[in-house]
């Protein structure tokens, strides 16, 4: 099944999305120019969800990828609400009063966020009462132990997190007397999510990161040349301070069954996600809320079986590590993306594959030939090769879509094949995930002119 060029465009190009920041009086006061983002599916429908949104009353600007498990339906949830809960936690006491004046006399609110949608990003209408009732009682609750300081952003980040993760399980436990919302908080519940977010405020940049998508930076070095920064460490069987961190919470006759064939309990990849509350309650709330739940629920498999050696829950958190950074004027873009970039690529051609299509800057350096005699008709053939690399190499108007086409069209020698190309996405839905995940990348422009000024300032 062959895809023409056209085709293979058509599908890439599905999802994308471009922000560019507006600029005041012709100049661009913010450190962030703009952000590519694209998602290609693997799942159908695909588990992969993204965000990103403006402070509007506080600086910032939000971005997000998360990586949804046993259904979207998590994914979805922390999408739509958590960049809520992480601009309530940075809000000054004054501005939480304010709002909470306006819910109480039923004035309009002060908006807090400007969200950055592409028209497929859905928000689901029916739960935004019910998510509201909750976003206020934390709310209220931040007024109430008002301490006068100002919020420490990783401190905004890991309660923001911590609190949606909790607010996921309790809207479950309690359940809704409407049978579509009281099925939905269960599904987010029982569903799970990974979730890595970027915090920019002028030069200063935080990453949180629950789970296995991972934030990467760009830098160009003095020569030219481009190399990677990592700002998250995945949650997983591959990194041992994460799974001595899990070992330390729980007691040593559980060490052999904690971690199984490089899963947690033997079941689940990352060590760190939102919802997934078959490995956060007890078995006697699993049971309760599962009997007392609507049919659906006893129908889903997933939801009716305990974790194997499930002795001492939680087994699972929520809570991200953060990672602060400085902004630099030779950083020059942020990529964040779900697992199904970074196991196919490797994060230093993916700062050279984003760095080169970003400047346009990869095709002056001169063909080497390595001291090998080549006819002209050779070199004639290595420079129109270059040539037609170049003119694809401009198509792409979004650089997270030219990194997905990188990461499924790239052949041995890393160009991308268009034949590859064609076959990977021509694959039918229920083999395509056997040979590669969702895909969500956001790249983030950073302006250097602006973080070097605030560099002078300082």
């Amino acid at each position: 099944f062959y895809l023409t060029p056209p085709q293979v465009n058509s599908i890439l190009k599905a999802n994308e999305y471009s922000f560019k920041v507006p600029e005041f009086d012709g100049k661009n006061v913010s450190s962030v120019l703009g952000f590519d983002s694209n998602q290609l599916p693997a799942n159908a429908p695909i588990e992969d969800r993204r965000s990103a949104a403006t402070c509007l009353q506080t600086r910032g600007m939000l971005l997000g990828v998360f990586d949804g498990h046993a259904g979207c339906a998590c994914a979805q949830a922390v999408s739509e609400r958590l960049f809520y809960y992480i601009a309530v936690s940075l809000l000054p006491h004054e501005t939480l009063l304010e709002i909470e004046n306006a819910v109480e006399s039923g004035r309009a609110l002060l908006p807090i966020l400007q969200w950055h949608k592409h028209p497929n990003d859905y928000f689901s209408k029916e739960a935004s009462k019910l998510y509201f009732s909750s976003l206020r009682t934390y709310w209220q609750e931040l007024i109430d132990l008002n301490s006068g300081e100002t919020t420490d952003v990783k401190e905004a980040l890991i309660n923001a997190f911590k609190r949606l993760d909790n607010d996921i399980s309790l809207e479950a436990q309690v359940g809704d007397p409407n049978s579509f919302l009281n099925y939905l908080v269960l599904r987010v519940a029982f569903s799970g999510a990974t979730a890595c977010v970027a915090h920019v405020d002028g030069v200063d940049l935080h990453i949180a990161n629950t789970g296995d998508s991972r934030a990467m930076l760009g830098v160009q070095e003095e020569d030219g040349s481009w190399s990677a920064v990592n700002l998250s460490y995945d949650h997983n069987a591959q990194n041992e301070h994460e799974v001595e961190r899990v070992k330390m919470e729980h007691p040593k006759s559980e060490e052999k069954t904690l971690v199984k064939q490089d899963r947690l309990l033997g079941l689940l990849m990352p060590f760190r996600a939102f919802g997934d509350v078959k490995f956060k309650w007890s078995i006697e709330l699993q049971k309760r809320v599962v009997e007392s739940g609507p049919d659906q629920l006893n129908e889903n498999e997933y939801t009716k079986f305990i974790p194997p050696n499930y002795h001492t829950p939680p087994y699972l958190t929520a809570e991200p590590e953060v990672i602060y950074h400085k902004l630099r004027p030779q950083d020059k873009f942020l990529v964040l993306a779900t697992d199904g970039l970074w196991e196919t690529m490797h994060r230093q051609d993916v700062a050279r594959i984003v760095g080169e299509y970003l400047t346009g800057v990869h095709h002056q350096q001169p063909i080497a030939v390595g001291g090998y005699k080549v006819t002209l008709g050779q070199m004639h053939g290595l420079l129109t090769e270059r040539r037609a690399r170049i003119s694809s190499v401009f198509e792409d108007q979004n650089a997270a879509t030219h990194l997905i086409r990188h990461a499924v069209g790239n052949n041995e020698f890393g160009t991308v094949d268009h034949e590859r190309l064609s076959k990977m996405l021509s694959l039918p839905e229920e083999l395509a995930r056997m040979y590669r995940d969702d895909m969500t990348i956001i790249v983030v422009q950073f302006n250097s002119h602006v973080i070097g000024a605030c560099q002078n300032e300082e």
